[in-house]
């Protein structure tokens, strides 16, 4: 049997790496951080639990990175839906109602995102998927017509952070429509844009239990590639 080309080995390390980010999500919102436990997320993921620590220096790292993924693709999807559109204020609300609406629809995944970052000895990691997070929201700032995208990108990602700490604090939670109120008045959006509390929510907006689309494991992405023999790397 002739040894995988160097592309199919990359491919299958990347969706073993997807199948880890899509099964903590899974887990975590299902069961808490706490009751997670690495075993599980490779038991779901369907791989060797040694290829968690290869990946990950521990579940709070792989845990943020999930979560920044989750939140940079249905931030993605929000802003480029149909009708897709440049203008930066509705953009900025667009942006908005996505990262709220990820406090309303997953509550437990987002509490404990948030509690991750205020933990000390792991606290805010850099990674990929915090990268490109951070990029769209760049992006939605310097479409909304920031003059000092350096300065007013940190704030706005204080802002959500904060509004998402708000709407999650157990026992006195700040409903979300408020919270989006004021965040709205802040960047001066009028209320009708993007997806209002009472407006039906468009595709990239709501709650769907199936994640898939946000993680490519090869259940709905492209196909393995194949090697000069013609073979994929799940026919080996």
């Amino acid at each position: 049997m002739s040894p995988r080309s160097a592309s199919v080995n990359e491919e299958l390390r990347r969706r073993s790496k997807e199948r880890l980010l899509q099964a903590a999500v899974e887990l975590v919102g299902e069961h808490g951080y706490e009751a997670t436990t690495l075993g599980a997320i490779a038991d779901r993921a369907g791989s060797a639990r040694g290829l968690v620590s290869y990946y990950f220096p521990g579940k709070r790292q792989l845990v943020q990175s999930a979560v920044h993924r989750l939140m940079h693709r249905t931030l993605e999807e929000a802003l480029e839906r149909e009708p897709r559109t440049d203008e930066g204020a509705e953009r900025m609300a667009r942006a908005i109602d996505a990262i709220l609406g990820l406090a309303r629809e997953r509550p437990v995944l987002m509490r404990q995102h948030m509690a991750g970052l205020l933990q000390a000895e792991v606290g805010f990691v850099p990674c990929p998927e915090q990268r490109r997070l951070a990029e769209l929201l760049r992006d939605t700032v310097a479409r909304h017509g920031s003059r000092d995208v350096d300065r007013d990108y940190p704030m706005l990602r204080a802002l959500l952070m904060g509004a998402v700490f708000a709407a999650l604090v157990p026992g006195v939670p700040m409903p979300v429509p408020v919270l989006r109120a004021e965040l709205f008045k802040r960047y001066r959006l009028a209320w009708e844009l993007g997806v209002p509390p009472d407006a039906a929510a468009p595709g990239g907006t709501s709650c769907d239990t199936d994640l898939s689309r946000f993680f490519a494991t090869g259940v709905s992405g492209r196909p393995l590639p194949q090697d000069p023999a013609g073979r994929t790397a799940q026919s080996k």
